[in-house]
């Protein structure tokens, strides 16, 4: 399965460090099988950590219907939240459809339509548990300031959690997204928000609790502003 390049470093280097192990342990001079007893337990950390960094080939659904969200996170919904005013939608109200990711997610972070990129906002923070509540609102956390094509802002936010402390956002003022494209990722456990303009409007169509996956699954309708 192909890995991730915003991993390169990590499974890099357990690659380099595994490698050799492995290598010395089973041709090296050792009592019968001791060698692979040995490699047995570097080979299965190189696995674990390679896993967490894999990058399943996705196919993006076709012919959606204007307006459709997918999921820019694989996880679970944890919340759903009406709010009178965010920063991601000018002041507006909005709505949150909130991803926890588990380290035995996929963590790569993708598109839920075509957007323009306006920005991004970071902040540094705590690191609870991405499991509690009040972790979305302490933690650190990276918001992406985005248009859609009408010129409507919404966005996306990364959310650090107790084990993932890298936030990985190569984005830019002026980008361009592609519903699905793969942009960035949390690196080993994390909570991804989608911030929705006009809640009123929005047709959520997760509930909490749902698993989704990121670039394949439907999870809210925004119709065009009148």
């Amino acid at each position: 399965m192909p890995l991730t390049k915003y991993g390169i470093r990590e499974w890099g280097i357990a690659t380099i460090v595994a490698l050799p192990l492995m290598l010395l342990f089973i041709a090296g001079d050792w009592l019968p099988f001791s060698g692979w007893i040995l490699a047995g337990p570097i080979a299965l950390g190189w696995f674990v950590v390679a896993a967490f960094f894999r990058d399943p080939i996705r196919r993006i659904p076709k012919n959606l219907a204007p307006g459709s969200m997918l999921s820019p996170a694989d996880g679970v919904i944890s919340a759903i939240e009406y709010v009178d005013s965010h920063e991601a939608t000018d002041g507006n109200a909005a709505v949150i459809l909130r991803i926890f990711l588990s380290v035995l997610n996929v963590h790569i972070n993708r598109a839920p339509c075509d957007a323009t990129v306006m920005g991004t906002i970071y902040r540094k923070g705590m690191f609870l548990n991405a499991q509690t509540p009040e972790s979305a609102k302490v933690n650190e956390s990276n918001v992406i300031l985005l248009e859609f094509p009408g010129g409507e802002s919404f966005g996306m936010r990364q959310v650090s959690g107790m084990i993932a402390r890298c936030i990985v956002c190569p984005l830019a003022k002026g980008d361009q997204l592609i519903q699905g494209r793969k942009w960035g990722m949390i690196k080993f456990g994390s909570t991804t928000e989608l911030i929705l303009p006009r809640p009123d409007d929005v047709q959520v169509g997760i509930e909490v609790g749902d698993k989704v996956k990121g670039g394949k699954t439907l999870i809210a309708l925004l119709p065009e502003k009148r």
